[in-house]
């Protein structure tokens, strides 16, 4: 069947950060400045948080190049021989870079190195030895197979990444490493809806549910703002897909309290306003949805006067094609109400 289209957040990526900032530390004085984001131009709103798990926020995406020659140039036999930990730290870092260039520029053999890269630090990183770096290597190998199995409709990627999420969980505890246990938890979700959405698979869609729910008991508004909007929309998601492909109004009505839980925090807590817009956005399909499934002709006229007004409303907060989804679902609707009058 074909599913709705539905607007995820990413969460921030730690580990492209750390590579970062480690590449930097190699830069000369003119590539330092470059690393600097541009901040003398005012962009009305920079869509953050929805480009997928390789998006850079705190340092300009332009160094990447930098970033790869440098870490490269490091990876020497001599230097893996005298310093096999730093190295293998080295190609985690270097993975990252690799994934966040295969996200910006789609390519998936730039993805392929980034697995390679991870594949090789794991060779020095041990669970027992190392445990702190083996987790961590776990989840950047998992969450570079999770974007490229994205990417490509690939399902043995997905599996593969379910794994390695699982392996970092096996490290990461609820007890005594809380917040990567979760973040952990949000990406297994996110992998488990993806899978589930290629293989027309509701148990997959169950899995995601439970992980995004497992997520949800650790972050807080408070200290986790963004992450707990992010988790509740994303587990609206799953669930109103999960209802399309079982034709359940039951599921859709909690997908939409989801959604609407999601919205009510990122307004709280004055998260960027275009995250309030796409859970309104995904909100009102999944009403769409309801009014399709229940025959119910006032309801689609109120989802499809929704769609007017986010439009309306809202201009610099929709990106092209998900206006063009509002303009669809707006039309959808108000083909729905007279078709469905008695």
């Amino acid at each position: 069947m074909n599913y709705s289209n539905i607007y995820l957040f990413y969460p921030n990526s730690k580990a492209l950060e750390l590579a970062i900032t480690q590449a930097i530390g190699l830069f000369s004085g003119e590539l330092v400045e470059a690393a600097a984001p541009d901040t003398s131009v005012t962009v009305v709103d920079k869509f953050r948080h929805t480009s997928g798990n390789y998006e850079q926020r705190r340092y300009s995406a332009n160094i990447f190049g930098s970033a790869r020659e440098a870490l490269e140039a490091l990876l020497t036999d001599d230097y893996r021989a005298q310093q096999p930990l730093a190295w293998a730290q080295t190609q985690n870092s270097l993975g990252n870079i690799f994934a966040a260039q295969g996200q910006q520029q789609r390519e998936a053999e730039l993805f392929e190195k980034a697995i390679q890269c991870f594949n090789h630090a794991l060779e020095e990183f041990s669970q027992e030895e190392s445990p702190r770096e083996w987790v961590a290597t776990q989840y950047n190998l998992a969450t570079a197979k999770q974007a490229l199995g994205r990417q490509q409709g690939d399902v043995k990627l997905l599996k593969s990444s379910t794994k390695n999420y699982t392996n970092a969980l096996l490290q990461w505890t609820k007890q005594e490493t809380p917040e990567e246990w979760a973040r952990a938890m949000h990406q297994l979700g996110a992998t488990f809806h993806t899978y589930g959405s290629l293989l027309k698979g509701n148990r997959t869609f169950q899995k995601s549910v439970v992980a995004y729910k497992n997520a949800l008991a650790v972050f807080d508004a408070d200290n986790h703002a963004f992450e707990l909007a992010a988790t509740h929309n994303n587990c609206g998601a799953v669930l109103h897909h999960l209802a399309e492909s079982e034709e359940n109004p039951a599921r859709l009505e909690e997908a939409i309290r989801s959604y609407e839980t999601a919205l009510t925090i990122c307004m709280e807590q004055q998260l960027p306003i275009h995250l309030a817009v796409l859970c309104k956005v995904n909100r009102s399909t999944a009403r769409c949805v309801q009014a399709e499934l229940a025959k119910d002709s006032a309801l689609a006229e109120e989802v499809a006067d929704e769609f007017e007004l986010i439009i309306e409303c809202f201009p610099h907060a929709l990106q092209p094609l998900c206006l063009k989804h509002c303009k669809d679902q707006m039309n959808k609707a108000r083909s729905l109400s007279p078709a469905m009058s008695p």
